[in-house]
């Protein structure tokens, strides 16, 4: 067996497939109308061939319980960019406590996106502020060599 994608199931395709391209930069790899799969494993959906799928007519939008992650090494950069769209944030830039700076928000049907500083990102700032690799891995709680195959990377 092999892992192909996620898939989400989306109201309106156009203004979702502009959201993954425009706000995240994500390129459509196939377009089947009703399906457009995006590179990285994100496959969009649209709601009404879902239901005829599942042969269901309720589809649930929103929540909490799971969100789509993403790594950007300049996230500064990509904050800055957020700035250019109509965002429903779920909280700004934020650091968790081993260092990683991230931010969340929504897609259109209300999917979590989380967009995180790279590890390797974080390795780096921590070293440029002049913490030993020690320090580093002790901050970050990971071990000596993840910090030194980042930093030699």
């Amino acid at each position: 067996m092999q892992y192909k994608s996620t898939l989400i199931v989306v109201r309106d395709m156009e203004i979702s497939r502009r959201f993954y391209q425009d706000v995240l930069g994500l390129k459509v790899v196939n377009d089947f109308g009703a399906n457009v799969e995006l590179e990285g494993g994100i496959a969009l959906q649209t709601v009404i061939s879902w239901q005829r799928f599942i042969n269901r007519s309720a589809v649930t939008f929103g929540g909490n319980a799971s969100e789509i992650y993403f790594e950007e090494p300049e996230l500064d950069r990509f904050v800055e960019h957020l700035k250019g769209f109509e965002i429903k944030y779920v909280h700004p830039l934020t650091e968790h406590r081993w260092g990683q700076r991230v931010i969340r928000f929504y897609d259109p049907d209300l999917y979590m996106i989380e967009v995180g500083e790279a590890m390797s990102t974080v390795v780096k700032r921590f070293a440029a502020q002049g913490m030993t690799p020690e320090e580093v891995a002790e901050r970050m709680d990971v071990s000596i060599d993840y910090v030194c195959e980042r930093l030699n990377a």
